[in-house]
């Protein structure tokens, strides 16, 4: 249908997810633009595209990915050559595997990453991206080479990114520099900020740049109140791996009597384009200045589990108005409703109770994949509504994983039990890459 010189698209399926419930008898109408236009009712848009037997939702946001480890997925899961296995050991394997990788290599990789998130439902991605130089740690001609490639590949699959650019200056407090880390290394803020700037030109509705200084082991404190503040001023998003570690928490301490939040808050940089991934080593006095700050915490619960990081605090988080987000962060499986689900599980096993998260726990749980990830990578999406993105998926009602489920407990039955293979159409800026479960 075409009007006022516009051509409009608009999607049918059985149901709609909107204002937290479903809705029967709901058209989503997108215009040229790649935005929801409006919700019709069938009646009004006899030509729209129909999805018999699927219920329509709101894209999913990953808001932490490091696309490259997809290449190391089944390999560091045996005894090492240590005698006890933990993150820093698995990090040597990441090290090397990092350390292979040509910039064709990263396009592919970050590629297949993508293609599998799209798969799934997720359709923007905010990807934390620290490797910046070739493999003896020169620097390209270009010094966004790698970057870029990143960025081509969101754009071949047909999902959105938030290019958040990595600042690496340092192996650690007192800590020798690691030759494995020569390809992320930028040792000044100049050199940093000079490479990103470069870099902001990259700016559409596909793709946008974001500053994220690794760590407080891996960033100074001035060098990192330098980029902090350029991003605040440039109104960028500002991501930073916290309190991901009890060895990090003890580093900071040692090096400036802070725990990593309580260094953040003193220093002025926690703010609602903040946030902060994994936060698990946190005390409660921690916990309430991310919340005087509005900054957010992404939880990569997969990742987390996986690398026997521990657990996010994510009640104390939800108790002190903290908004959290979700991400796959190291690719070992790559499914945002099941990082949702685990955020109430892990807290089951933790304190050994059910429904941790309540009330309108699946509502609470599917809004961190959505609503909270979009504004985490500095995105109004996550939403099915008039003026936001046209970013949405389906699911199949008479998928085994979901069948029989009633409409008013679907969405708990799509965040706790949803296979992935249920997922079959997914849409972004209006436009379809996958249809029928399969991506062009």
């Amino acid at each position: 249908m075409s009007t006022n010189n516009q051509t409009h698209q608009a999607w049918l399926p059985d149901l709609v997810y909107l204002e937290g419930r479903f809705q029967p008898d709901r058209a989503v109408v997108c215009d040229s633009a790649g935005k929801i236009e409006r919700i019709a009712k069938s009646e009004e848009v006899p030509d729209a595209i129909r999805l018999s037997g699927r219920a329509l939702l709101p894209g999913m946001v990953n808001a932490h990915s490091h696309a490259f480890q997809r290449m190391i997925r089944g390999r560091t899961e045996h005894r090492s050559q240590h005698s006890t296995d933990s993150f820093w050991t698995w990090r040597e394997q990441m090290y090397a595997a990092a350390n292979s990788l040509e910039p064709d290599d990263i396009y592919a990789v970050s590629r297949l990453a993508f293609l599998e998130m799209a798969l799934t439902g997720i359709t923007a991605v905010g990807e934390f991206h620290y490797l910046h130089h070739s493999r003896d740690g020169s620097p390209y001609s270009d010094p966004n080479l790698l970057e870029r490639e990143v960025i081509r590949a969101a754009r071949d699959v047909g999902i959105r990114i938030a290019l958040l650019r990595v600042a690496y200056a340092r192996a650690g407090y007192q800590t020798e520099p690691n030759p494995q880390q020569v390809r992320f290394i930028e040792d000044s803020p100049d050199v940093y900020l000079k490479n990103l700037e470069q870099l902001l030109t990259v700016k559409d509705d596909m793709a946008w740049v974001g500053v994220a200084p690794h760590s407080v082991r891996a960033v100074p404190l001035d060098y990192l109140k330098t980029i902090v503040t350029f991003a605040n001023e440039h109104a960028l998003p500002v991501h930073m791996h916290v309190a991901e570690q009890p060895a990090e928490v003890s580093a900071c301490i040692a090096e400036y009597g802070r725990s990593p939040v309580s260094l953040l808050e003193t220093e002025g940089l926690l703010s609602k384009r903040f946030t902060g991934v994994h936060a698990i080593h946190v005390t409660p006095k921690a916990i309430a200045a991310l919340a005087r700050g509005g900054a957010f915490v992404c939880a990569c619960p997969t990742t987390e589990r996986n690398l026997g990081d521990g657990v996010v605090p994510v009640d104390a988080y939800f108790d002190a108005g903290v908004r959290v987000s979700l991400g796959t962060d190291s690719q070992i499986q790559i499914d945002l409703l099941e990082d949702a689900r685990e955020l109430e599980y892990h807290l089951r096993l933790q304190k050994m109770e059910r429904n941790v998260l309540s009330p309108m726990l699946a509502q609470r749980l599917f809004d961190c994949a959505t609503v909270s990830g979009a504004a985490s990578i500095g995105f109004d999406g996550g939403r099915i509504a008039a003026g936001a993105p046209a970013d949405f998926f389906t699911v199949d009602l008479n998928d085994p994983s979901i069948a029989g489920a009633a409409v008013d407990d679907l969405l708990t039955n799509i965040v706790f039990s949803l296979a992935r293979t249920a997922v079959r159409d997914v849409v972004v800026g209006g436009r379809r890459i996958v249809e029928d479960g399969k991506h062009r």
